[in-house]
């Protein structure tokens, strides 16, 4: 079965503790090291590393259960000098209707200090904030034109980078937090990748052809 990312972080560490506990309910996991954003120049900062935790899409819920039930314990211990108590009431329902953005212990933490400031987030708004969180993030990213023309000009020289660069807006997907995957640009972009992709190795089979005629 395929495995997609669930969570990414910019610390081993962190990932390592999502391990543990995805090991102790036995449920398949990988981590995977990877770039944390897409380079067409190949160049490798060593910095910029994120930890991606890859699970099954069919268990994204169970996880999210699994990791509320492990966090609130801690929630229950935590003092009121936790920086998040400094949060406005806007910002802390802000951050429960982002879940992707934070962690399931800021998450359990920001309903928890809400209620102590006599605001009660029920069980039935959250999964309405998490619902048109998800029709947020399910909105294809702005127009890519910069790597469009970057494409084109890389495919015209004959470039490996135009067919790298034409293939990733073409096929490029994004995860949501329930599992569901969809494509990360919209359809105009999606088309120029994939005319950038092909353009690319036609030019480039011309030159190997052109090559090989010269050499002979």
């Amino acid at each position: 079965m395929e495995l997609i990312t669930y969570k990414k972080f910019n610390d081993a560490a962190l990932a390592n503790q999502l391990a543990e506990v995805l090991q102790r309910h036995q449920i398949n996991y990988n981590i995977v090291e990877e770039a944390t954003l897409f380079n067409p120049t190949f160049y490798t900062d060593e910095t910029a590393k994120d930890y991606a935790v890859k699970i099954s899409a069919d268990e994204f819920l169970k996880v999210d259960e699994l990791l509320k039930a492990e966090e609130s314990k801690s929630v229950d211990a935590t003092d009121n000098d936790h920086y998040l108590y400094s949060f406005t009431n806007d910002e802390l329902t802000d951050l429960i209707a982002k879940p992707d953005e934070w962690s399931q212990f800021d998450n359990l933490l920001a309903v928890k200090i809400l209620k102590e400031r006599g605001i009660y987030i029920t069980d039935q708004a959250i999964a309405q904030l998490t619902l048109k969180r998800l029709n947020e993030l399910k909105q294809p990213e702005k127009p890519q034109n910069t790597w469009i023309v970057l494409g084109y000009l890389f495919a015209i020289s004959g470039g490996i980078l135009g067919a790298f660069i034409g293939w990733h807006l073409y096929i490029h997907k994004k995860t949501l937090p329930n599992g569901e995957q969809v494509y990360g640009y919209n359809e105009s972009d999606r088309a120029h990748g994939r005319i950038i992709f092909y353009f690319s190795i036609m030019i480039l089979i011309l030159l190997i052809i052109v090559k090989i005629l010269l050499i002979n």
